[in-house]
């Protein structure tokens, strides 16, 4: 229901007023009409129950576009003391203090965070209740430019090296430029440890292609090369949570993919927006591999025979 300058939208027990719901908040791509408040709420509604269990328990960092795209962005940690108190918090340890991040938790803390015109949600790699242990693993897959071939070249080379070491991995769409390639782990050894290991597959990969892949930090030193980036496997630092939208024109999202549709022609990194995204996620392209997360010893046994 809408009142004048506001809707009310039910989620589950609770009812979420959405202020200015026809204010747009992205453009749209090509010339195409932009994408309003509202229409993020009728997507995140859609997609809910496909995309809380990659956000519960886990802090959040929000990228705030209250004025759209041509506005100032505000990349919160802290949970304003505004929030309802219904929003489940997470007080976390930084350097000299804590922070308290918001968690999302249920589709009421979904939409009333889209409300605040929070476009993009960047979600820890550990849960709150066990911060300095993730239980996943990212590679993001960084093109110099828009060459997604060299993306999806990448991808491939990674996953049948992830297969070697008897690791189980997923895809996803970043919905900018590149893939990230994900890997569900038991939570049992620290951001340290897990950071290590990535660097070592990725160290791997790349002195095997060095005319293609680098994990050169610095742009200076990557030239054309594809950049292998493991630096979100850190403590407090952040990935793109499945099936959030970026905050780009045209709407698009980072959708989770099957290793199978790596091979559609039309696979790029912005190939899902809000207009067709619950498609896919009704597809279910991660069904059951993060039930149960990888304990990384035997992989990091197998990674030393191949390096020799």
């Amino acid at each position: 229901m809408s009142d004048g300058g506001s809707r009310t939208v039910r989620a589950g027990r609770r009812r979420v007023e959405i202020r200015r719901p026809d204010k747009v908040l992205l453009p749209g791509g090509d010339g195409a009409r932009g994408y309003t408040k509202g229409d993020l709420v009728d997507y995140h509604r859609a997609v809910a129950r496909h995309m809380l269990p990659h956000l519960r328990g886990r802090p959040l960092m929000l990228d705030r576009r209250p004025d759209g795209l041509d506005g100032p962005a505000f990349m919160q940690k802290n949970t304003p003391d505004s929030y309802p108190d219904w929003i489940t918090r997470a007080e976390v340890g930084k350097e000299g203090g804590t922070v308290t991040h918001t968690v999302c938790d249920d589709t009421a803390t979904l939409l009333y965070l889209v409300d605040q015109a929070s476009i993009t949600l960047h979600r820890w790699l550990s849960r709150a209740d066990d911060a300095d242990r993730p239980d996943r693993l990212v590679f993001d897959l960084d093109p110099s430019g828009d060459d997604f071939e060299a993306v999806r070249e990448a991808a491939r080379l990674l996953g049948e090296l992830l297969d070697e070491l008897a690791l189980p991995s997923a895809l996803m769409t970043t919905g900018s430029r590149g893939l990230h390639v994900v890997v569900p782990l038991d939570g049992g050894q620290d951001f340290d440890a897990v950071r290590k290991f990535a660097r070592d597959v990725a160290d791997t990969l790349a002195d095997a292609h060095p005319d293609k892949l680098t994990t050169a930090a610095r742009k200076k030193d990557r030239g054309d090369r594809l950049y292998l980036d493991v630096q979100r496997n850190a403590y407090a630092q952040t990935a793109v949570a499945p099936w959030t939208v970026r905050a780009l024109p045209g709407a698009p999202v980072a959708a989770p993919v099957t290793w199978e549709q790596l091979d559609d022609p039309d696979l790029h990194a912005r190939r899902w927006t809000v207009e067709n995204a619950a498609e896919q996620a009704g597809a279910s392209p991660w069904a059951g591999l993060f039930r149960k997360g990888r304990f990384l010893a035997p992989a990091r046994r197998r990674l030393a025979a191949l390096r020799g």
